[in-house]
């Protein structure tokens, strides 16, 4: 059997990048993280074991944009679920949040380790300031409604931040039950949320 990789059509004219950052997706999807290498994804799309590094330097390299890719994802995901919802638009910002974590338990992982540290990757910037501005938005809009209380909107997305990781995380991690975690994110919301609402037009159960 010849296991000599075949160039697909198309590689030769720009596309090459754009296929490898989707074959490493899917990987990540299928089979995790640490099982993201090069060098199967390189045989995924059909190149030679040294074609990547024309594009991309290393591995951390690849997997930066990966996360180009996700972030795109979830920033469309999460607008739709904005606009889906008739609630508070805060909330649905943050079980939108949940959801994509429950339902993209690898691609959480590795958003973690690239955005959630120390240092971001400055191809992520711009990306991220697109997410940022669209929460801020949300939280100056919320305040203006009478919805959120008054306050440093960047505080406000910070509270509302902490909450919704530290909630997905408990969830990727396997600390909730995973066939309740959605209902658990959403009672969880309702409850600690009550810090960021506008108290005097709360109305209770």
């Amino acid at each position: 059997m010849d296991d000599k990789p075949v160039e697909r059509a198309g590689y030769h004219h720009g596309s090459l990048p754009d296929a490898l950052t989707a074959a490493a997706l899917e990987l990540l999807d299928e089979r995790g993280l640490e099982q993201v290498t090069v060098r199967e994804v390189a045989r995924r799309t059909g190149v030679s074991p040294g074609a990547p590094f024309r594009h991309f330097a290393d591995r951390q390299a690849l997997l930066t944009a990966v996360v180009g890719r996700i972030l795109a994802d979830f920033e469309q995901w999460q607008l739709a679920a904005v606009a889906e919802d008739e609630g508070p638009a805060m909330r649905a910002f943050g079980l939108g949040f949940v959801r994509y974590a429950i339902r993209h338990p690898h691609r959480f992982e590795l958003i973690r380790s690239k955005v959630f540290g120390s240092r971001q990757p400055t191809e992520l910037r711009q990306r991220l300031s697109g997410i940022e501005q669209a929460l801020t938005g949300i939280i100056v809009a919320g305040q203006q409604a009478g919805e959120l209380r008054a306050g440093d909107p960047a505080v406000v997305g910070l509270a509302g931040q902490a909450l919704v990781y530290g909630l997905s995380q408990m969830i990727v991690d396997g600390y909730l039950p995973p066939e309740q975690a959605e209902q658990l994110a959403e009672q969880v919301l309702d409850t600690c949320g009550l810090g960021i609402v506008n108290s005097a037009d709360f109305q209770g159960p």
